[in-house]
């Protein structure tokens, strides 16, 4: 019988080495030839197609804005900047970006939807139905009439909340609410669109929509011993623990001086 004849440790190692060496060259070729063909001209971004929300923003000038800041083929093309310049145009609040072979890019917009005023007259700027705040021309609101917000840098979904829930319970009484206001103590107060000011006390949103539930469940029996109606409130206070305080236009308890014996 012949006997197998063992193969040296070095001539495994050589075998084992040329095979690796074989390999990373076929890999390294490849990834060349891929960079290469990914720069063809032929894969040049020679479009982007705008779909979505596009009632502030014209998707012909969204193009010619950002199409300066787009880098790349389309094998190479930065999608995330890509985003990023579409978002940072006025009114985009998300941009979704997909490539779309062999040379083209599809955007779709969703624009911020406008539901409040946010900040004092000198920076107004807007709050989303998010409770977002963002900034852009408040001349193209459609809306004709939208709530003011104010309060601490940040809490602008807090006050967004604190609106809807005491917005539709003041309507119900013709009293529609203009204005939401946070201090930075945490105190809220509302302005009515008669002009009325209700301060609201501290409190989340439960909390303060029990307070005025409470307030307006009473209001018209209050108003109608003095002949009013519940327009006729000036302002109110409803921080006290078993009631509230209120002021109505043409009712006084102060005796005037001439009177006073």
């Amino acid at each position: 019988m012949n006997s197998a004849v063992a193969t040296p440790i070095d001539v495994k190692l050589m075998n084992m080495t040329t095979l690796v060496l074989g390999l990373a060259f076929v890999v390294l070729g490849a990834v060349a030839m891929a960079r290469w063909v990914s720069r063809l001209p032929a894969f040049d971004i020679k479009g982007i197609l705008v779909t979505g929300d596009v009632n502030h923003n014209n998707s012909v000038t969204l193009r010619a804005n950002v199409a300066p800041r787009i880098n790349g083929t389309f094998f190479t093309v930065d999608l995330s900047r890509v985003r990023a310049a579409f978002e940072s145009v006025p009114w985009v609040r998300r941009a979704v970006v997909r490539r779309d072979f062999p040379n083209r890019l599809r955007v779709e917009l969703q624009e911020h939807q406008p539901v409040a005023y946010w900040g004092s007259d000198g920076n107004v700027r807007l709050v989303n139905s998010y409770g977002e705040v963002f900034e852009a021309n408040v001349g193209e609101v459609e809306q004709d009439m939208l709530p003011r917000l104010n309060g601490p840098e940040g809490q602008a979904a807090e006050a967004l909340a604190m609106y809807r829930s005491l917005a539709d319970m003041f309507e119900q009484m013709s009293l529609p609410v203009e204005e939401v206001d946070l201090s930075s103590g945490g105190s809220w107060r509302v302005l009515l669109d008669t002009g009325a000011a209700i301060e609201m006390g501290r409190g989340s949103t439960e909390v303060v929509s029990a307070r005025a539930q409470r307030f307006l469940k009473t209001l018209t029996q209050v108003t109608a011993r003095y002949g009013r109606q519940p327009g006729a409130v000036e302002s109110a206070d409803l921080r006290h623990e078993n009631g509230y305080a209120i002021r109505l236009r043409g009712v006084t308890t102060v005796v005037a001086d001439g009177t006073k014996k």
